[in-house]
């Protein structure tokens, strides 16, 4: 196609969820509360870990981090869909919308790496119990963290250049909320299925092998509790049941999303509502609900906060 006769795409339009006209009200103050949850409660969790001293230990050191993708990660899409649900044209320019691609792959593949650290992390305190604490010292678990960061960034430089080079000249409407590569990748004015192979071989076949990589070593870790005492396999057992939950939540809706070819499905914007806004909600309460020793020190928490209010 002659670049010469192309009229080049400024903009995008998301649909978003314009087929519910008469919920768009409705749907704001539900998102908006989701979002409000998911800020407030890993806010909460960094600021309990980071103000408690019994929670300086390697595992909640890493739910800290855990916290802050979370964060991040929510705030590259509510936002921007919060204003557009209440907006009468929905649009993002060419130029936001890669950058919104690529805080989604950086946040989003630092958070899969995100959690195979925390499968390492309790491979290590369930293996090597007496050592743990060596083993994962603070240089380690800082290592650890920032790898999981530049892994996540690498990964997204890799589909941000893979995507910047094509040309956008036709169609500019989006079935979506937000901009990612399945959907933008179908707008192109070329032909894609080569590249769309690549990425579903990359991407999707990676993050499907990961996931059970981490499935078989989760089961590992269970079955090595087996010689461990009453008290003690129980309290581990809760934490990776926890883990195994959050990481189902994680990579189900991206194998869903990136491991098949990228063409519409019915459940598409569904499943893109659950990897965006609910999961970084519900991490925190699943952590905090089926955790005692977060419990506790959220109590403590608001304890302190209330002595010195009154002082």
């Amino acid at each position: 196609m002659d670049s010469g006769n192309l009229t080049w795409v400024s903009e995008f339009v998301f649909l978003g969820f314009s087929q519910y006209q008469e919920l768009q009200l409705f749907l704001f103050l539900v998102f908006l509360f989701v979002y409000t949850t998911t800020v407030v409660g890993n806010f909460l969790i960094i600021v309990t870990v980071t103000s408690d001293s019994r929670l300086h230990t390697p595992m909640y050191f890493l739910l800290r981090n855990m916290a802050v993708i979370d964060v991040c990660f929510s705030s590259v899409t509510a936002p921007k869909m919060l204003v557009d649900i209440l907006a009468e044209k929905k649009t993002i320019s060419y130029q936001g919308c890669m950058a919104q691609i690529f805080f989604f792959h950086f946040l989003g593949g630092g958070t899969l790496l995100f959690l195979s650290v925390m499968a390492y992390d309790r491979y290590i305190a369930i293996s090597r119990p007496l050592h743990y604490v060596t083993i994962m010292n603070t240089q380690v678990c800082v290592g650890l963290v920032v790898a999981a960061w530049v892994g996540g960034f690498v990964h997204s430089i890799v589909q941000l250049v893979l995507m910047l080079p094509l040309p956008f000249c036709g169609p500019n409407i989006l079935d979506n909320f937000y901009c990612d590569i399945p959907q933008v990748l179908r707008l192109a004015c070329t032909d894609t299925s080569l590249l769309e192979f690549l990425m579903i071989s990359n991407s999707g076949m990676l993050v499907l092998i990961w996931f059970l990589l981490l499935l078989i070593s989760y089961t590992v870790i269970l079955v090595m509790l087996r010689s461990h005492s009453g008290q003690a396999r129980r309290k581990a057992a809760s934490t990776c049941t926890i883990h195994i939950i959050v990481v189902s939540m994680v990579f189900i809706p991206s194998i869903y999303i990136y491991a098949r070819p990228f063409t519409s499905f019915p459940m598409d914007k569904a499943v893109s509502i659950s990897q965006t806004v609910i999961t970084p909600m519900l991490n925190p309460m699943i952590y905090t609900l089926r955790n005692q020793e977060m419990q506790a020190a959220v109590k403590r928490l608001g304890k302190h906060l209330v002595i010195s209010t009154r002082e």
